[in-house]
This record gives C-alpha cells, structure tokens and sequence, in this order.
C-alpha cells in the first residue's frame, strides 16, 4: 500500500474534487483510503492505494490537464468573434481532437513520489504540450466564424466511429456509463459533453427539448439517431 497526495492551488479545487470522485472508489474497494483537503492556499486529496491503482490515478490526472487546464488556456488566448456558448464548443472540439495524443504525453510525463503537484507538473514538465496548444490556436483567426464552427466539428464527428448515448439531458458512453468531463470545464453542459466525448454518433433515448435538438442537427445532422 502507497500514500500520495495529489494537490493544485485552491482556484483549481474542482479539479482536485474531479480526482477524488474519479479515483477513491476503486482505491476504497481494494482496500484503501481516500480524503479530501479543501482548505487553504492548497486543494490536496491524499490517497492510500495498491501500487496497481497509480496508472488509474495517472489515466484520470492527464485527463484533468489536458480537458480543465488545456479548456482554461484555450478561453484565456483564444480571439475569435464568436458568442459564449460557440466558445465553449470550440474550446470542446479543440481539446477532443487531441485528447488522446495529450493525455499519452501527460501520462509518460507523470513521475510519481510523495506529493504530486498538478499545477507545477504543467509548469514545469508539460512545457511542449502548452507549447503545441499555442500553436494550434495561431491557426484560428479572429474572423473564426459560427459556419466555420460547424464546419471543423462536422469534420471531427464524420471522423469519428465513437457511439454514445442521450437520455434526459444526460450522455453516457460504452456499457452506459456516464459521461461527466464537462464538470471540468466549469459548468456542466450537454453539448460539451457530446462535443468532449468526440461522438461520431449520438443515440436518443428521450425526448430531447427543443435548443439540444437544433444543436443535433446543426452539428451531427443524420448522425443523431432519434428512437
């Protein structure tokens, strides 16, 4: 059994909170322990795990950065003409379209010891991959239109073979498990989730209320299976 502590500074204490709830039940059902720290200067969780359980801690950490910090870097740089909601889209669409590249290089840049520190591993180990996010966004001019939106995330979606799954207002992927990566963003919402979850298709168990249902066919078109 190993002890480390995962910690961000307190601005970031969603994302400690995001940890928490992804790793400490699997750490609780194979014997260990997990506590939450939310006071001070500093937001911690301290983990008590089976050495088997860091690359879970790992798989979710990488997640954390390259969603809620690369999300956060993106709304922070990017200059385009485009209201709040498109924004958030295409800060979605810019974070799918290199999660799983990101996440890799954020997992072999993990070095676990005592204390994992999250906002010095981006500081200090992650220069390169805040450096490529730089220059993805010097190819989006400030003329990046609502058509020319919808344009790049019908590309991403006809890329895309991933099926999931819409039912009252939630999204759920393979096995029906629950989608729930746009907590990182801030606010919880079902376009980002669909946009973050890089869905090539998206099943609709529910009836779908009337905005949701124009964004489907705006964006997925006959790739929006309604049952």
């Amino acid at each position: 059994m190993r002890e480390i502590i995962v910690s961000d500074g307190a601005r970031n204490a969603l994302y400690v909170t995001y940890l928490y709830h992804a790793v400490v039940p699997a750490v609780q059902r194979t014997g260990g322990s997990g506590e939450i720290m939310l006071a001070g200067e500093r937001a911690a969780m301290r983990l008590k795990l089976e050495e088997e359980l860091l690359p879970l801690a790992a798989k979710h950490i990488s997640e954390v950065i390259a969603v809620g910090y690369k999300y956060r870097f993106l709304q922070q740089r990017l200059r385009v003409a485009l209201g709040e909601r498109e924004r958030r889209i295409l800060c979605a669409a810019l974070i799918a379209a290199d999660a799983e590249g990101d996440e890799a290089y954020i997992r072999r840049r993990i070095a676990w010891r005592d204390e994992l520190c999250l906002d010095g591993l981006f500081r200090f180990r992650l220069g390169p991959l805040a450096e490529k996010w730089e220059h993805v966004i010097s190819y989006i001019p400030p003329a990046f239109s609502l058509p020319d939106l919808r344009k790049f995330c019908r590309f991403l979606i006809a890329e895309s073979k991933r099926r999931v799954y819409l039912k009252e207002g939630k999204v759920f992927g393979e096995r029906f498990v629950p989608l729930q990566r746009s907590r990182l963003l801030g606010r919880e919402g079902t376009e980002e989730e669909l946009v973050l979850a890089d869905a090539g298709y998206v099943c609709c168990l529910s009836e779908v209320h009337r905005p949701l249902e124009q964004f489907l066919q705006n964006y997925y078109g006959e790739r929006a299976l309604f049952s």
